[in-house]
Parts: C-alpha cells; structure tokens; sequence
C-alpha cells in the first residue's frame, strides 16, 4: 500500500529533525544526561514536528544503546516502540477523548508498572481541546506523577491551556521552519522518490506551506501524482487554481500601460 510522503519521511531521530535545533539540543541532552522531566509542553504552528519530536524522545528514553543521544532503533527497546501496539507509549488525541471519565481511566492505569519498556510515555496532542474537568483531573496527576511515568503535551494553541497544567511542564516554543530549510528537505525527498520537479516549483511550495513541512509534503505528493513527468510552474499553478507570474505581469503591463481593450484582456491568460 502506498505511504504518504509526509508519514514516510518523517523524522526517526533527533538529527532527522529540520528547522528545531535548539530544541532538539536540549531534548538530546537531557536524554544523554538522564535528567528529563516528568511533563513536557510542545506547542507551535501544525506540522513543525510537534508529534514527531514527541515519539523520538519517547523511544529514546527507552532505548537501551543510545547512539550520541539519538535511539538506535536496533534494541529490544527500540523495536517495541515501534510497534503500534506498543501499551507503554500511548498517545492520545484530545479532540476526541476530551472529557473527564477518558483522563480518570488514564489517572487509574499511570500507576501500573510498564509492561515492556522503562517508562509510559502519554502523548497527548491538541491538549487544548480537553474540558475543564479534564483538565482538573490531568492537574492532579502532574503533580504527582509516578517515577516510571512521562506526559508529554501537545498544542497548536497553548494559550487555551491552563496556566496551572503549563507551570508544571517544561515548554517548548516550536518555531516555523524557514523556506531554505523546506526546499533543502523537499528536494532531497525528490532525489530519493524520483520525482522530476523545478526548483522555482519547489520554492513555490516552501513558502505557500506557512513553514510547516508536512503541508510542503503533501502538496509534493499532489503534484507527484499528478505526472511523471517534469512538473514545471505550469503544472504547479493550474493544479493549485493559481496565476503564474508571466501571466500576473502581463495583466499588470495591461494596467500600467492603460491598455483596457476588452478584447485583449478577455483573450489574456491573467484573466
């Protein structure tokens, strides 16, 4: 079955990671170091590796050969936290399990042992979405927190949190990822797929994904599919309900030059 682009390239270690560094420096280490905290907070704009970020430090808490901080994905440790089925590391999606009674059954099983691997690792993304209630019962496990267990939060919109539940994580600000960066990934993602593109595409794409790498992916898998071959700015702007610039620059010599012929304008492209 074909995998989407953005879920095949996502990061599987900490050096994978594009446009994060200062976070990920900080996460590494303290990994090396064995000093992380009980409860994280992600937040930032949608696609700049909240999740992805969250799964590598959780496997890396629990890998058993660590490789200059990053998991080496070779371990029994590691293998497991591969699986889907993994019971250790849980990650849960606020916008649908938002409600009290799904945060006291997490609050009922945390303090049970981990089954396979060192640590629980709950993920829970979109935590802005849980309900007062929800939140209140989280509270009480963040101040508590067993030993064996580890929270991390993830949001897009972090001001809808508590200030409670934020004072009892360590937070971090992900920062869009710049334009440079996305075209370097996408281009290196069209050298391994063999995807004929223009780099004026490419740059295109980078800047219109707001500085999200998995909106830059998937507008690269559209267009993929859309041809095999070369995709040029044409291909780029028609699939995309676009002008291009020739054409807006010929609408625009119209103007300046007073050119209002209905004729001309009707047959030109820009219109």
């Amino acid at each position: 079955m074909y995998q989407a682009l953005y879920r095949k390239y996502r990061p599987q270690t900490f050096d994978d990671v594009v446009g994060q560094s200062s976070i990920v420096k900080v996460l590494k280490n303290s990994v090396e170091m064995r000093k992380f905290c009980h409860a994280y907070m992600f937040f930032g704009p949608r696609g700049t590796g909240k999740t992805s970020l969250s799964k590598i430090f959780a496997k890396a808490v629990n890998c058993l050969d660590l490789i200059d901080g990053n998991p080496c994905g070779k371990c029994k440790n590691c293998l497991i936290s591969s699986e889907k089925e993994c019971i250790d590391i849980l990650e849960i999606d606020a916008a649908s399990n938002n409600g009290v009674d799904e945060i006291r059954e997490l609050r009922n099983k945390i303090n049970l042992v981990p089954a396979e691997l060192k640590y629980k690792v709950y993920i829970i993304d979109e935590v802005h979405m849980l309900s007062i209630g929800a939140f209140n019962a989280l509270l009480k496990t963040l101040e508590e927190p067993p030993e064996h267990a580890i929270f991390i939060l993830a949001t897009t919109d972090p001001q809808k949190v508590p200030e409670t539940i934020i004072s009892r994580c360590q937070c971090f600000s992900f920062q869009r990822i710049s334009v440079e960066m996305l075209f370097q990934r996408l281009k290196y993602v069209c050298s391994q797929e063999n995807i004929l593109i223009e780099d004026d595409v490419l740059r295109e794409i980078a800047i219109a994904s707001d500085g999200g790498m998995r909106d830059s992916l998937s507008m690269l898998d559209k267009l993929s599919s859309y041809t095999t071959e070369l995709i040029t700015m044409d291909i780029y702007t028609q699939l995309n309900g676009l002008i291009t610039k020739k054409d807006l620059k010929k609408f625009s010599d119209f103007i300046l030059n007073g050119d209002f012929k209905i004729s001309e304008i009707t047959n030109s492209k820009a219109i």
